[in-house]
């Protein structure tokens, strides 16, 4: 049966009508005041906020702040890790008729200075001293700026900074003084106003402002709602950053909406430590986590010293992947499958509770392609695992499954509830409904170029839809790989390939115009020591790791196994192992680990010439440069 897009549509439409945030919160504090809201890990334990106390403290934040001169309209700038302070600065500043804007924690200063002074930030609120010396440096750029509030006091106190307590005791102050100034603040916002702008990772060049209004937000909370709905007991573990659109919606909007659990996780590499303590019960990732999981537990087995036991492990994996294809094609599971599959729950259920995600009802991944095998590993030990679509641009989403039994692996779902898409002649994807930016903050031919008259996103990613409106997506339109023959390859297709060995943190595939394709490949950090180890391998640098000859010819089982998956054309014929690490630290990935790739082949350049300095040999015979 066709979907009516605009009926749903008018119905999302609708149930927004009207609609703020600060209202959302305001009904959700109503419905569930006692209940748990946030939670944050101190050295004495976990602490709480209750719904009732999380909004008296949004209350002091955001009347602390009209005390310390912030104005309606004004643009506030949050760098801090996940905990309660940033969400309640983020509603402190919204609450007080401005605009708070996340930025990413591992930006240098002058990005700092980028962001804080196109938005015109007239305040920034910061974790601690090591975020201040950032604004220090840059502050004669930043004429808006007035005042610094420091969550955690400096060490050195200056009259243009308040600390965190301070801001709050001026506005409990405030409250005493005027009861109703807070209620009479909040309900002036309007669905037209920003929530937020939330600045692009910049593959490109600098980061636009992708403005996210009132409504729009909304909009994409109810139609998320269908297809993941929460409820009031719901366990989040608030992980990636806040200026990442995936967790400020998941984390922060649809919480606000409709209500759960967050517990913050400041330390990215601690997430499945935390899992294991707070067992939650979804589960969001980009698909770097995944892949780091997938290996790590891959790892285990394979170290595990008892052969029978295994043996056991393995095989139970591969039944679950019997099921999970079995699934997928919609056939009927034979009685003596289901019979094993009985034998081996309990061994699924033990890799899971390993790492914390034995309670998970949803686990989801996106913002970068992914291997079907990792999905596959996933949902063959019962994790109900699914890849969404969407970008910072559609507020956070624009396809999913149909629910989550109806996932088709290798595909992005099908267009959300109310969203319509459509596949342009050049095979992009276009995007239209209530989710969509109305355009980037100061960027009025930027905006024209992305949203056409008709209201049409063009997405740059290019994608196809099959008879019943599952999507997939090939690559990004501008990172396409045309070789000298005129062949088209995606490299995010063999970059995915290639990250399956548990070697290779980061690949970025070259290509475009020449002759024939080839990779600079990076060791993943964390697992490359311990692989050093288990196979004796004594080394005195990273760089010098890199080079060793085992693992040299390890990265060439990689591209081995990658270009038996790919055409002739688009096999890598040549490959370099860099002496260095790739991380969101790094100039080389963006703060959401996306390549950099004008970067990346810039400050390579001579590596990626040295592989093209000799004809290539055919992909059985590659040999690493």
């Amino acid at each position: 049966m066709a979907r009516d897009i605009a009926a749903e549509r008018a119905e999302l439409d609708q149930l927004v009508e009207g609609r703020t945030l600060p209202l959302a919160f305001a009904d959700t504090v109503d419905r569930l005041g006692d209940a748990p809201a946030l939670h944050w890990k101190t050295p004495d334990g976990w602490r709480m906020l209750t719904w009732g106390e999380y909004r008296e403290q949004v209350k002091h934040a955001a009347l602390g702040l009209r005390a310390i001169g912030f104005q309606p309209g004004e643009f506030g700038a949050i760098m801090a890790r996940n905990r309660p302070e940033h969400l309640i600065a983020d509603l402190g500043v919204m609450h007080a008729l401005g605009t708070p804007v996340s930025l990413y924690n591992t930006l240098a200063a002058e990005q700092v200075q980028y962001i804080a002074g196109h938005c015109e930030a007239t305040v920034a609120i910061l974790e601690d001293d090591g975020y201040l010396w950032r604004i220090r440096e840059v502050k004669d750029r930043l004429p808006s700026l007035r005042k610094v509030v420091m969550m955690e006091p400096p060490a050195q106190p200056e009259e243009w900074i308040i600390t965190w307590n301070e801001l709050l005791e001026l506005g409990r102050r405030e409250d005493k003084r005027d009861p109703d100034a807070f209620d009479a603040t909040w309900r002036q916002v309007k669905p037209e106003d920003l929530a937020t702008l939330v600045y692009t990772s910049g593959t490109t060049g600098p980061p636009k402002g992708a403005m996210q209004v009132q409504r729009q937000v909304l909009w994409m909370a109810e139609t998320g709602h269908r297809f993941l709905p929460v409820g009031d007991g719901d366990r989040h573990i608030s992980y990636l950053p806040f200026a990442h659109v995936f967790e400020r919606y998941i984390g922060h909007y649809h919480r606000i909406r409709w209500g759960g659990e967050v517990f913050f996780c400041p330390d990215p590499a601690q997430l499945f430590a935390y899992a294991v303590e707070v067992r939650p019960t979804g589960m969001i990732g980009v698909p770097r986590v995944w892949e780091k999981l997938h290996a790590a537990l891959s790892a285990g087995i394979a170290a595990e010293p008892d052969e029978a036991k295994r043996g056991a492990i393995m095989g139970a994996i591969e039944v679950g992947r019997q099921l999970a294809r079995l699934h997928q094609a919609g056939q009927p599971v034979p009685p003596e499958l289901e019979v094993a599959a009985e034998k081996c729950r309990p061994v699924w259920d033990g890799l899971r509770a390993k790492v914390g995600i034995d309670k998970v009802e949803w686990a989801i991944t996106g913002a970068a392609p992914i291997s079907i095998d990792v999905i596959e590993f996933f949902q063959a030990i019962g994790l109900p695992f699914v890849e969404g679509w969407g970008m910072t641009e559609t507020t956070v989403g624009a396809t999913f499954a149909p629910s989550l039994d109806k996932h088709r692996n290798g595909t992005v779902g099908v267009a959300d509830y109310g969203v319509e898409i459509k596949i342009a002649d050049d095979g992009e994807i276009l995007v239209r409904g209530g989710n969509v930016t109305k355009g980037y903050y100061k960027e009025p031919e930027k905006t024209a170029e992305a949203i056409d008259p008709d209201g049409w996103l063009h997405t740059g990613d290019i994608g196809t839809m099959d008879a019943d409106g599952y999507i997939s997506i090939v690559d990004r339109k501008k990172e396409l790989i045309i070789t000298a023959g005129g062949k088209n390859l995606s490299p995010a297709n063999l970059e995915t390939l290639l990250k399956q060995h548990p070697l290779v943190g980061q690949a970025c595939a070259i290509g475009d115009r020449r002759p024939f394709v080839s990779a600079l490949i990076v060791l993943d950090g964390e697992v490359a020591p311990v692989w050093a180890k288990q196979h004796g391998i004594a080394y005195e640098s990273f760089a010098e790791l890199a080079q060793h000859p085992e693992v040299i010819a390890a990265v060439q089982q990689a591209v081995d196994e990658c270009n038996r998956h790919v055409s002739r054309v688009e096999s890598v014929r040549r490959f370099t192992v860099l002496p260095v690490e790739w991380t969101a630290e790094s100039e080389e990935l963006t703060p959401t680990l996306k390549l950099k790739r004008r970067v990346i082949f810039d400050k390579y350049a001579g590596e990626i010439e040295a592989m093209y300095a000799t004809a290539a040999p055919e992909p059985q015979e590659v040999a690493a440069t």
